[in-house]
């Protein structure tokens, strides 16, 4: 039986699809009051027989943070995957998000390693990854080094990570998965499919700055491929950088823009503007008791050069990355569907 946390969010979602599309018997993770209309609706993207697949997962209330219950959850269990986090760039999130995160990894963990779990694939990011000056390579061997202005996501996800390298340790097999910017159809009002709602509502301005970005259907891939026994041996205790291709944020709207049919952004943003705009959506959000998506925190990197190294799972794996042009097409497509309904 494979056991699933954060069943409800973009990864998740997809990973289930996947999951439940090869006849895996699966086991999803979820809180009490979690909506999953947004699951089904992304499996009703890919297919016909949503319904009959959304209907093969044994979902099961729970929390990351009760150990444990997690604990009797993952009896009888023989793998996990692990996409659970909270994502935010929010200041008053920071101290929650890293608590949560953290401390429901180490949970999962001590868990895991309790009931004999066989092993676990642990869904990280390139934010857990240090940075290179000058636009060099960004590698699964460059180490992430703490700095006064480091976004609390990252500092969330690189000591989540390090609970897994822990279990390690501890006698846990696992595998790291740190994906780029992830792109595909999901909440269009959260995480990176608001990009796409943001150009559809017509955003003017973009970013000069370089980064990483791959495919949803991707990241789900490689992590099934990865934990399948004929490769885990291989790949067993080590981290991947899941990344397609880098690319301008500059170009990445104006491709979603030409495929949504929308005005491309035409004002550049640059650092003063960034700096003026996330004070000024900070102070609008608190007048309006509404969270602003532009925080400091969130347009940090906007004009930074960050080139990721996504080439090690090709290199030891039979896995081909989808074009960044194609995953935009059908993300927009999706999107187009959505707005028309």
């Amino acid at each position: 039986m494979i056991f699933v946390t954060g069943g409800t969010g973009l990864v998740g979602a997809h990973l289930l699809f996947e999951l439940t599309s090869a006849g895996k018997k699966v086991k999803a993770l979820k809180r009490r009051k979690s909506d999953l209309q947004q699951v089904l609706k992304t499996f009703s993207y890919y297919s016909k027989n949503s319904q009959n697949l959304f209907n093969q997962i044994e979902w099961v209330d729970g929390d990351i943070l009760e150990y444990f219950s997690l604990e009797k959850l993952l009896t009888g269990i023989s793998e996990i995957y692990h996409c659970a986090a909270i994502v935010s760039f929010q200041k008053k999130d920071r101290s929650k998000m890293i608590s949560n995160n953290v401390e429901g990894t180490a949970n999962l963990v001590n868990a895991a390693i309790e009931n004999g779990v066989s092993k676990i694939c642990h869904v990280s990011s390139i934010a857990a990854l240090g940075r290179l000056e000058n636009g060099e390579l960004i590698t699964e061997e460059t180490n992430w080094v703490p700095v006064k202005k480091i976004s609390g996501y990252s500092e969330s996800k690189f000591f989540s990570e390090a609970e897994i390298w822990r279990g390690i340790e501890e006698g846990l097999d696992a595998v790291i998965v740190n994906p780029s910017i992830i792109l595909g159809p999901a909440n269009w009002e959260n995480g990176s499919a608001k990009m796409f709602k943001t150009i559809w509502d017509g955003m003017k301005f973009y970013t000069r700055g370089i980064t990483g970005f791959v495919d949803v259907k991707d990241v789900a891939r490689a992590m099934i491929e990865l934990m399948e026994e004929s490769n885990f041996e291989i790949c067993k205790n080590q981290r991947y950088i899941l990344n397609s291709e880098n690319l301008s944020y500059q170009n990445v709207f104006n491709q979603i823009a030409n495929e949504l049919e929308k005005t491309k952004p035409t004002i550049f943003a640059s650092n003063f503007i960034l700096s003026i705009a996330w004070r000024i959506a900070v102070f609008v959000s608190w007048v309006r008791g509404k969270q602003s998506m532009i925080t400091r925190d969130s347009v940090a990197n906007s004009n930074k050069t960050n080139n990721f190294d996504g080439s090690k799972i090709t290199r030891e794996h039979d896995f081909k990355y989808l074009p960044i042009s194609d995953s935009i097409k059908r993300t927009a497509r999706v999107l187009k569907k959505d707005m028309q309904l």
